[in-house]
């Protein structure tokens, strides 16, 4: 087998599982050597520990070559959310953001302001559909703004932001900070136009918790004060006592403390299992799962929320039938594991989700359309 066909045949497990924008089973490659790792360090040797932490500099160069930016820019985070904290509390200025954004983005953003004495100001819009198009962030423009923090990929609708064209928008002065939760590593777009990315591993990637990183640009680093810089993110070199460090020149200055050994392993082997595949070909065939979704939900006269066209999303689809709880318990009793919210059905398949998958899904609301008529 190619080593695509290796990697779509990695996805076992139990068919029925469309919930990957939610939590991402762990790869078998994963779970293999973080257990090699765990033994490495229950060993206790000063080389065993080394050789395991050899995993931090790792992930750091896979995130930077699927950015196609440098490894010393980038940084590993317990979590997207710690990321978008060192980026939001050391800005000033009016950032812009979506009222519809996921908490990390806006809960972040809007504690940084309270915490901020006024020097940042959280500036909201609420655009048509919660879609950030470049037309909603230009009506919001003024000399004021510093900033935008926006989701690569809206977590309801699956609606894929266009990064170079926010950056237009934005024009050179602003920053452009973004959260690739839903992203990164299934989408092989252009990061150049960013200046600070977030991702998470727990997802896509395969990884598990406590896989976060987070990637400032050079010129994110002129602008973003390392306000919650710690014992890792100073310019001394080992350990230092009686003395106060000043940050670090480097985006290592956005970190407070050694990442989790285990939990970079687990990142470095997730993302090189990508790289090496590519994401060009995880993307393409991604984007005809989800047409596989689409279908299935137009030929049962399911209203899909999600953008049709291949470059307008990612990974996820939501349904609006008309009756959301009664789809999501036929769906949940055929054994279908999606997320359902509000209106909606999160239906998100992954680049390895089977046929035999696609089957359930399609008769559980082939079932659920059956029983809204005869109940009706």
């Amino acid at each position: 087998m190619s080593t695509f066909d290796d990697y779509l045949a990695s996805f076992g497990g139990e068919p029925g599982y469309l919930n990957w924008a939610a939590f991402g089973p762990l790869a078998p490659s994963v779970r293999a050597e973080v257990f090699a790792d765990a033994d490495l360090l229950g060993s206790g040797r000063p080389s065993s520990v080394a050789l395991v932490a050899e995993r931090i500099g790792q992930a750091q160069e896979l995130v930077a070559a699927l950015l196609g930016a440098d490894a010393a820019d980038v940084t590993l985070q317990p979590s997207s959310t710690h990321g978008l904290m060192q980026a939001l509390y050391g800005l000033s200025g009016h950032v812009i953001a979506s009222t519809g954004e996921f908490p990390s983005v806006s809960l972040t953003l809007e504690r940084a302001a309270q915490a901020s004495s006024g020097a940042l100001t959280a500036r909201w819009i609420t655009p048509a559909g919660m879609r950030v198009t470049p037309d909603a962030v230009a009506e919001a423009l003024d000399d004021d703004v510093t900033a935008l923090a926006v989701s690569h990929v809206d977590f309801r609708t699956g609606y894929r932001t266009d990064l170079a064209a926010l950056r237009e928008a934005l024009g050179p002065d602003r920053l452009l900070i973004v959260d690739a939760v839903q992203s990164f590593g299934i989408l092989d777009d252009d990061y150049s136009a960013a200046d600070v990315v977030v991702g998470h591993g727990y997802k896509w990637l395969r990884a598990g918790r406590g896989t976060g990183f987070a990637w400032f640009s050079s010129r994110a680093r002129e602008r973003i004060a390392p306000v919650l810089s710690g014992i890792t993110g100073t310019v001394a070199e080992g350990l230092f006592v009686d003395e106060l460090p000043a940050p670090a020149a480097s985006a290592q200055a956005y970190t407070i403390s050694s990442p989790d050994h285990l939990a970079a392993a687990r990142l470095a082997v997730g993302l090189r299992e990508m790289h090496d595949v590519g994401i060009s070909l995880i993307e393409a065939r991604l984007a005809e799962q989800v047409d596989a979704v689409i279908e299935i939900a137009d030929r049962h006269g399911i209203e899909v929320r999600s953008p049709r066209e291949r470059d307008a999303r990612a990974g996820i689809v939501a349904l609006a039938p008309e009756a959301p709880a009664r789809m999501a318990a036929a769906l949940t009793n055929a054994g279908v594991v999606m997320t359902a919210r509000g209106e909606t059905v999160r239906i998100a398949p992954h680049a390895g989700t089977d046929s035999e998958t696609f089957r359930m899904l399609d008769e559980a609301i082939a079932a659920y359309g059956n029983e809204t008529l005869i109940s009706a």
